[in-house]
């Protein structure tokens, strides 16, 4: 796989399997309508429809760390990715037990100078406070079979931060969570989706094996590892549209529409900036 390749139009696309990662956040009782982020907060009986089902059309739900091969073509199937982002205790409460119950993997990001403390990047938006996972939870994430991924240390958007500042949180997320849990952190994701072509370097040469965006499309063989697409699961998103995401071209069509390509969280946003900081995650 080419590290350096660029970002490219579904007319220049990869021919190869194609891997979506799916991206969750929230697995709780959902607020009350107008609340901030509320579309991230997925009730856990929700969450585990779509993955029973996607189970049940003989899909496997996978960590990155366990996809790695797929994506790297050393493995083939149907698998999917399942990234949990900011690492909340309702997810060790609510989607654990689903996650192992299906024999499914998946990975926490964690935003590490906050382990055991809340959301606190979000309150000033008016989002609820909310529990992140301990160091006991992690370890029992760990056990479970589950990975840790870095979320940096402060859930930092890195396109406000200077070169000194992302390298730190990039790489010290890394060292924080390996001296924690004396594990091998192998997987990155940028905070917001937010990062320019530079991030993605100090994030390869930081020891990561991937990083994760939110360009909403499946993964293609063209992908660099550091800025790979995952697409987002959102409350108002339905149970036909989830499977849809997961086992057809689906999200790649509809980001290619014409009216859809100048949208910063699409591949065609060729050399900007992904993400949007108006998106928490």
């Amino acid at each position: 796989m080419n590290h350096e390749t660029p970002w490219l139009g579904l007319a220049g696309g990869a021919a190869g399997p194609r891997h979506a990662i799916l991206s969750y956040h929230q697995t709780t009782r959902i607020p009350p309508r107008g609340t901030p982020c509320r579309s991230l907060m997925l009730p856990p009986w929700r969450f585990a429809l779509q993955l029973r089902t996607l189970k049940a059309l003989g899909w496997r739900g996978l960590s990155m760390r366990d996809l790695e091969p797929y994506l790297r073509g050393e493995k083939a199937g149907k698998v999917f990715g399942i990234t949990i982002d900011d690492g909340y205790v309702n997810n060790h409460t609510h989607a654990l037990p689903v996650l192992r119950a299906l024999g499914f993997t998946a990975t926490a990001f964690i935003v590490t100078a906050q382990i055991g403390g809340s959301n606190v990047w979000d309150h000033a938006h008016g989002v609820p406070p909310t529990p992140l996972m301990g160091a006991d939870h992690l370890r029992d994430w760990l056990a479970a079979g589950m990975e840790i991924g870095a979320h940096t240390r402060n859930h930092a958007n890195l396109n406000l931060c200077d070169d000194a500042t992302a390298r730190d949180e990039i790489a010290g997320s890394k060292q924080d969570l390996e001296a924690l849990l004396g594990i091998e952190v192998r997987s990155f994701c940028y905070p917001y989706g937010e990062h320019r072509a530079e991030h993605a370097q100090m994030v390869r040469e930081a020891g990561y094996a991937t990083g994760t965006t939110i360009i909403s499309s499946r993964t293609r063989a063209d992908d660099d590892p550091m800025r790979l697409p995952r697409i987002s699961v959102h409350l108002q998103g339905s149970l036909p549209l989830v499977v849809a995401q997961v086992t057809t071209d689906h999200e790649d069509w509809r980001t290619a529409r014409p009216k859809r390509r100048g949208q910063p969280n699409t591949r065609w946003s060729q050399g900007k900036p992904m993400g949007s900081p108006l998106k928490m995650s």
